[in-house]
């Protein structure tokens, strides 16, 4: 089986959030199940927390704006859901740690290579970059995000992320402090991009989810 389930090696990516989302949170849960039997927790804890991400779904759902924002709901609120059960078992630190690795570990060396793959076989990685970074914008992230663009020429694409839904959604259940975890899940795919090889650089020195005014989403030719 190929592992690259997102297609990102092709080239001609193009986000389908129905099919993301169920990728992401099977190997998200799967993570999770592995990981609370290393702490003497029952694996199948992580059926109560499915049941749980239905019902905050079901409670949230006057914060769906688009189609991309119920695949970004379910997303988020999987991560609320685990929370939940991890905080009075294992304390917040050790609770969020979890979270984030069960999130961002399982299909991190695929997006990696699959991001890697793309940008080593484009005839202009830098612009191969610009379409995904767009192609996400529409049809991964909709309306639920505000998007500014201050560059956008054949040297520089600059897209600053003025409102996040992803931080909206955990405002709203209380769980703010998770979102750092949403932001470190785009490490997988900002350290396939080798500047000296592929002739930009990226640039994301802050976000929201890390007390930012906005998350800057900037990408430099460096040839």
């Amino acid at each position: 089986m190929s592992t690259d389930q997102f297609g990102l090696a092709e080239g001609a990516y193009v986000p389908d959030p129905d099919r993301d989302t169920a990728l992401l949170l099977d190997a998200f849960y799967d993570h999770l199940a592995a990981t609370l039997r290393e702490h003497a927790l029952p694996g199948d804890l992580t059926t109560a927390m499915r049941a749980r991400q239905v019902e905050l779904e079901a409670a949230n759902q006057h914060l769906i704006v688009d189609e991309p924002a119920r695949h970004n709901l379910r997303m988020t609120l999987a991560l609320v859901a685990a929370h939940e059960f991890l905080l009075p078992r294992l304390g917040q630190e050790t609770a969020i740690a979890v979270v984030r690795t069960s999130f961002i570990e399982p299909l991190g060396d695929a997006m990696k290579e699959g991001t890697r793959a793309m940008l080593d076989n484009a005839p202009d990685a830098f612009l191969a970059m610009v379409e995904v970074s767009k192609s996400r914008e529409e049809h991964a992230f909709g309306k639920g995000f505000v998007f500014d663009r201050p560059v956008d020429d054949d040297k520089r694409y600059h897209v600053d992320v003025r409102r996040c839904f992803y931080h909206d959604v955990l405002v709203a259940n209380s769980a703010p402090e998770l979102t750092p975890v949403m932001c470190a899940f785009d490490a997988n795919w900002i350290e396939a991009i080798a500047p000296g090889r592929h002739g930009f650089r990226f640039d994301r020195r802050t976000t929201i989810g890390t007390g930012g005014t906005h998350c800057p989403f900037h990408f430099s030719r460096t040839q």
